[in-house]
């Protein structure tokens, strides 16, 4: 029998996925968290989780009001290693990824994606469409597999056209910020390599049927939110526009050095916030805890994340 590079790859990752699991800390390998929605079941799955120098989003906060924050939530001010939860969603004739991980090339800690929806038999090629929060390496770069081929062979894939301007627009190398240039390469190259399958859309198009592209820039120059609704009910994707639980939701309007755009990144979280908690709408968030389902309470004049739904 000849073995498909998909097969070597998948048997390889067996060997593997044990001690990639275990770098993981005791965070969860698959966040099981779903909801039901409509006829829609939507999913959070695993890609691990990042590593992070507590600098990289407390810059510039004042420490005196930041410290205590970060105590009440058990938080390191020093290192931070927060979860990467894709959401799948399932209605019967579409299987939808919202992001696809970090892929190989990223980190160690993440890119788990693949064996962890096959905890739900899926498997790459039962994705029918791909969208796309931001073009970020943890959101981004896994769509493409260890041969550096496009991973998901029968998907779709959708991108909101500010976003996918920035990412490709020869310039951005140049003026996105050294810390952040290898961002840039590897966001170029990943899009074009599937640029004649991809569609760009704008705010508040419904990119299919049920799911409606909402902007949340600030992260990014074009980051997008997507609200998914059946009848009544609804639930907001947010990727990264609230990047945490702790600051993003006790000091919203603190500026994140996780955003690439601070001011407007504030801005946006503020308003993203108030319209969740005033709606009641539950929300799914890429780097929240607990697989990153859950909703926005009001406390006394700020905001706090609760994971029942």
């Amino acid at each position: 029998m000849t073995m498909t590079r998909r097969q070597f790859v998948k048997n390889s990752s067996v060997a593997t996925l044990a001690s990639l699991t275990a770098s993981i800390s005791a965070k969860p390998a698959f966040a099981s968290t779903k909801i039901d929605l409509g006829d829609s079941r939507i999913d959070t799955v695993s890609d691990g989780h990042l590593s992070l120098p507590g600098s990289f989003i407390f810059d510039r906060m004042p420490t005196d009001q930041l410290l205590p924050i970060l105590t009440r939530h058990g938080i390191s001010p020093e290192k931070l290693t927060p979860e990467c939860n894709v959401t799948l969603l399932r209605n019967g004739e579409r299987t939808v990824l919202f992001d696809v991980g970090s892929g190989p090339d990223f980190t160690q800690s993440a890119g788990m994606l693949v064996e962890m929806l096959e905890t739900l038999d899926v498997f790459p090629e039962d994705i029918t469409d791909i969208v796309f929060t931001h073009a970020h390496p943890d959101h981004l770069w896994g769509v493409l597999d260890d041969f550096d081929d496009p991973l998901f062979t029968n998907a779709s894939y959708m991108i909101g056209k500010d976003e996918w301007d920035y990412w490709v627009d020869p310039n951005t190398v140049d003026t996105i910020g050294g810390a952040r240039t290898a961002f840039a390469v590897g966001a170029k190259r990943r899009l074009q390599m599937i640029e004649d399958n991809i569609t760009l859309f704008a705010d508040d198009q419904e990119i299919v049927p049920g799911i409606a592209a909402r902007s949340t820039y600030g992260h990014t120059p074009g980051h997008m939110s997507f609200e998914v609704r059946s009848g009544n009910d609804s639930v907001m994707i947010v990727g990264d526009a609230i990047g945490n639980h702790h600051v993003g939701f006790e000091r919203p309007e603190w500026a994140s050095g996780s955003d690439q755009d601070r001011e407007l990144g504030a801005a946006t979280r503020v308003k993203l916030l108030d319209q969740l908690a005033s709606a009641q709408m539950p929300m799914i968030g890429f780097h929240l805890p607990d697989g990153g389902i859950g909703r926005v309470e009001r406390k006394d004049d700020s905001y706090q994340f609760v994971t029942e739904v």
